[in-house]
């Protein structure tokens, strides 16, 4: 069997949201869901059976509950389910390990853009080896589209854009493939997004500030990101892919890119010592502050 879509359930509501955006991605990449619940058990507080006996009957409901809710809405799916022993979030990681990728669900911030990351996706996204994806609570597939002409939304109209931020010093393979991969997948347009900031008059010699102006080098940037994008412009010519260069900080370049995108993909380096999570700061800056879901590839 293909590697599946897993989606965390615990029966909240941003966990049903992001179920439901796993149903539709599952069906786009022609692989099955699992739903996981994993319970929330300590080691050191030891084993109960009378405990352990309603844990499973709540991880039955959820579990449940979930799979109902998807069957009514996207039959089509091919739907397992699965309860594993916590601690929550390192179960996560693992049942991830044997995934496609991971969707987790967190809170929308109530009256403002973005998430409200919970401490479990938090530190799945810090530990995991697979692609992650946050999807807020009232995520809805018409969230995805572009607004039908009447201005309502529909899930019958195309898929907003797919948005990468990219850094071009620094190019990694495994989430631009991810991105334009997503992209083909929605028949959306690509656009990447690549940040970079002026050089500060301290530490430049006399005459230095002048050499290159900010349009020539905001041009040089865009010629660096065109070659990167070259070959997988090659590799995917169904997909339109456009590129942004933007002086400014690239949380705040990709933020603002990411306003009006069906899904947002960012990287995520993997430490060299696994056992310091790490997220590094655009992306933990992003997935608080981003409305649409996010995807965090990790890669060496």
């Amino acid at each position: 069997m293909r590697a599946p879509v897993v989606a965390g359930v615990d029966g909240s509501a941003e966990s049903l949201s992001a179920a439901a955006w796993a149903a539709r991605e599952a069906l786009r990449r022609e692989r099955p869901l699992r739903l996981v619940h994993a319970w929330n058990w300590q080691p050191r507080q030891g084993r109960d059976e009378a405990t352990d006996t309603a844990r499973r009957s709540r991880a039955e409901r959820v579990l449940r509950e979930a799979e109902e809710h998807l069957h009514d809405h996207y039959p089509d799916v091919r739907l397992f389910e699965e309860q594993i022993e916590g601690p929550v979030a390192p179960a996560l990681v693992k049942a991830a390990e044997r995934a496609e990728l991971l969707v987790l669900g967190s809170r929308g911030l109530s009256g403002f853009t973005g998430f409200l990351v919970g401490s479990v996706a938090l530190g799945a996204v810090a530990k995991a080896t697979r692609p992650v994806v946050l999807v807020r609570a009232g995520e809805e597939a018409e969230d995805e589209r572009f607004p039908a002409d009447s201005g309502q939304t529909s899930a019958r109209t195309g898929y907003r854009d797919v948005v990468l931020g990219i850094d071009v010093g620094d190019p990694c393979e495994e989430v631009i493939q991810f991105a334009f991969e997503a992209a083909r997948l929605r028949r959306a347009r690509l656009r990447a997004v690549h940040a970079w900031n002026g050089p500060s008059p301290v530490g430049l010699g006399a005459g230095d500030i002048g050499l290159v102006s900010g349009p020539e080098r905001a041009e040089e940037w865009r010629g660096f990101l065109s070659a990167v994008l070259q070959p997988w412009r090659d590799k995917y010519p169904d997909v339109e892919a456009v590129q942004s260069v933007v002086a400014d900080r690239a949380s705040n370049a990709v933020v603002r890119a990411a306003s009006s995108a069906s899904l947002l993909v960012v990287g995520r380096r993997l430490a060299e010592r696994p056992t310091v999570p790490r997220t590094g700061p655009v992306t933990h800056a992003v997935i608080h502050h981003v409305g649409c879901p996010v995807a965090v590839v990790p890669h060496q």
